[in-house]
């Protein structure tokens, strides 16, 4: 299976004003490129269960310990449990309760005031997921085969023009400046203003509504949420598969709701977020070669 590649020229414009110079603005164009072969991964079934299986482990596998620390006396006592505490012993018509020593005050027990927590969480308990690596595999590749349909990409509610090609790979990028072109590997994306030519990229090749539904789509999230680090919420956009960490996966990083993944740590959570396969997902050629 074949399909063409994107080559990016990047126009950039600088006005020039008496106070001095503007900043610059560019405007990308993409052209039809060679065609490139594609791994056997983009041809592979479409397996929702092995999907929302993979996701789900890898969810459970990086949940954080939960409860309370384990009792070990005065020395380290779990809520609850700080009082000395005697029991009076049968025969005085009262409950069998523990009270405080020397007082009348229930303690320790659940169901009294300050008292521990019945059946509460275990910081022992294991919540990881097993599954067998050929699985996770598998998952994978179904994953990428999702992403490369544009039927599926769209269900899920990402935003592109019509005509776009998918699977969506860019490979040549060149920076046209006042008459004279310079060529740059993709990944080498220079650093000034990278983020700013990432999203002209991106509206080039015709992604640049779904970059704005992310940016505009920050809510905030609903619970207890707001108040351990996660107050807001950024809808998913663009995932972008790149082979090493260079300039072009910089550029991208600090984008609303856009991932960067080398290709060799791909895995399905990247490409189908909650477990819905489909996500928009833009490949350098550099990474492709590196699936294979």
């Amino acid at each position: 299976m074949k399909v063409k590649v994107y080559d990016l020229v990047n126009s950039v414009d600088q006005e020039e004003l008496d106070a001095g110079l503007l900043a610059e603005s560019f405007s990308v164009e993409a052209k039809q490129g060679k065609a490139v072969s594609l791994p056997d991964a983009f041809s592979s079934d479409i397996r929702m269960d092995l999907i929302r299986s993979a996701v789900h482990s890898s969810r459970a596998n990086r949940r954080q310990p939960y409860g309370h620390r384990e009792h070990n006396g005065k020395k380290a006592p779990q809520p609850g449990m700080k009082h000395s505490v005697e029991w009076w012993g049968k025969g005085r018509g009262v409950s069998r309760i523990m009270r405080k020593t020397g007082q009348r005050t229930g303690a320790q027990n659940p169901h009294t005031r300050g008292g521990r927590r019945a059946h509460g969480p275990k910081v022992d308990k294991d919540w990881t997921q097993k599954l067998n690596s050929k699985q996770r595999a598998a998952a994978r590749d179904s994953a990428i085969a999702a992403s490369a349909d544009p039927d599926i990409v769209a269900a899920r509610g990402h935003r592109f023009d019509e005509g776009t090609n998918f699977p969506i790979i860019i490979d040549g990028y060149v920076e046209s400046r006042q008459g004279s072109d310079e060529k740059y590997d993709v990944e080498s994306l220079p650093l000034q203003y990278s983020t700013r030519k990432f999203i002209a990229m991106m509206e080039g090749i015709g992604l640049g509504e779904d970059l704005t539904r992310a940016k505009s789509g920050k809510t905030i999230r609903a619970g207890k949420g707001t108040m351990r680090g996660r107050k807001t919420r950024t809808p998913k956009s663009i995932l972008l598969v790149v082979s090493n960490r260079d300039g072009l996966h910089k550029a991208a990083s600090n984008v609303p709701g856009v991932d960067v993944v080398v290709a060799k740590d791909l895995c399905a959570e990247d490409l189908a977020p909650g477990g819905d396969p489909g996500r928009l997902t833009v490949w350098t050629k550099q990474a492709i070669e590196a699936m294979r």
